[in-house]
């Protein structure tokens, strides 16, 4: 049962419905394979309208948080197992809950996946990654302000791979990625790195798109190493 419910605060009655559903699931109240209360019970605990919670489950289910049994209760999934990438959009909502080495996980992923997305868009677009790389020696010694040049960097090169499913990847990391880079480039030994990356990357790109691979592999392996470290700070 869902305890402690307090007066909703400033969302729309779905995304509270989210908030308290996903946050039971996460914190263990409703484990995988347990059974949710009926829509009625959990509309009268939570304070919506059945409509609010049906909807806001269908979502979730459309997600791959848990799946609705018609006639039968609505039962939690093993949804690491059984999500898909737009779970993650939701997952990032709630960085609190998130699993000791998630993040890790994460930047092997993308240490995996943006090398064959720089090499894509180097073969195809090189001049607007070289011309975006131009602004790279003004950003402000802030870690938002690397945040925001790093990922822009990463759908750039992922616009101009001219592969349109790799933006809509990358964008459902955005969440995650924008609080983990706050803590990552406060950092001085990470925003040197960054710079080091983005000067080699330019030099590859006037040399071929498979330097360029080289390159992007070699700045995400790094990067693990630093968030690691950082970690133990």
């Amino acid at each position: 049962m869902i305890q402690n419910v307090k007066m909703a605060p400033p969302l729309r009655p779905a995304q509270y419905v989210e908030n308290i559903l996903v946050t039971a699931i996460l914190d263990g109240t409703y484990p995988t394979g347990a059974a949710l209360p009926s829509e009625r019970s959990l509309a009268e605990q939570i304070g919506v309208t059945r409509p609010t919670v049906r909807e806001t489950l269908q979502r979730l289910a459309k997600e791959g948080w848990v799946k609705i049994h018609h006639g039968k209760s609505t039962v939690v999934n093993n949804y690491w197992q059984q999500g898909g990438l737009s779970l993650l959009s939701t997952l990032a909502k709630y960085g609190e809950y998130l699993p000791n080495g998630f993040v890790d996980h994460l930047l092997e992923v993308r240490a995996t996946l943006v090398p064959t997305v720089a090499r894509l868009a180097a073969v195809h677009h090189p001049q607007a990654i070289l011309d975006y790389l131009r602004r790279a020696r003004k950003i402000p010694q802030e870690a938002w302000a690397y945040g925001d040049y790093d990922w822009q960097l990463q759908m750039q090169m992922a616009k101009y791979s001219d592969n349109p499913i790799f933006p809509l990847i990358l964008n459902d990391f955005a969440s995650i990625f924008g609080a983990m880079a706050l803590r990552y480039f406060s950092q001085k030994k990470a925003r040197q790195a960054s710079q080091s990356y983005y000067r080699e990357l330019t030099g590859a790109l006037t040399r071929s798109a498979q330097a360029v691979e080289v390159v992007a592999k070699q700045a995400m392996e790094q990067s693990i190493v630093i968030w690691q470290a950082i970690k133990s700070i």
